[in-house]
């Protein structure tokens, strides 16, 4: 059974990416994390926050990095002021956005295997398949498998709050 729902997630997650770069056969992997999220145009509270935490340089190094990117959606179901309120507190950003980002470069095939993995921020977020979707902590991975010159994007429905 578990075979079952990797193989049906897997398909599920490795669906086209229209929405993030049109063709996939016509996406750039030689552009870093960074510049593949802001080409995609629905990551600018995400491209502003990496900013305001003086991570930026850091996503666009070597890495490899695994990226669960919330989209401007995601940052708007947060409760109001929520997002200003991170801007001004540092350490509090990046502890959130590191909590997005896993070292090394783990693809979708290998994320439905997992049952969770460590983050740069230290802790571990949970990894698990719901109903044919791949989920990461709350939230639902929309997109995956966006890659970059310097690891891979997957793209989530929510925000991601370490513990």
């Amino acid at each position: 059974m578990n075979s079952i729902l990797s193989l049906c997630a897997a398909a599920v997650i490795a669906a086209p990416l229209a929405a993030m770069a049109g063709n996939p056969s016509t996406m750039n992997a030689k552009k870093d994390i960074v510049d593949t999220a802001v080409a995609a145009g629905s990551f600018t509270t995400l491209a502003a926050a990496l900013d305001a935490a003086g991570l930026v340089e850091t996503l666009k190094g070597t890495g490899p990095f695994t990226v669960f990117a919330p989209t401007d959606a995601a940052f708007a179901k947060l409760p109001a002021g929520t997002v200003d309120g991170l801007l001004k507190d540092k350490a509090k950003l990046t502890s959130i956005l590191t909590y997005h980002v896993v070292p090394g470069k783990v693809m979708a095939a290998d994320v439905v295997k997992l049952d969770g993995a460590k983050t740069v921020n230290g802790q571990s977020v949970m990894i698990k398949v719901v109903d044919g979707k791949v989920q990461i902590d709350n939230a639902t991975v929309a997109q995956a498998d966006i890659e970059s010159s310097n690891g891979v994007i997957h793209v989530i429905d929510t925000v991601l709050m370490p513990k």
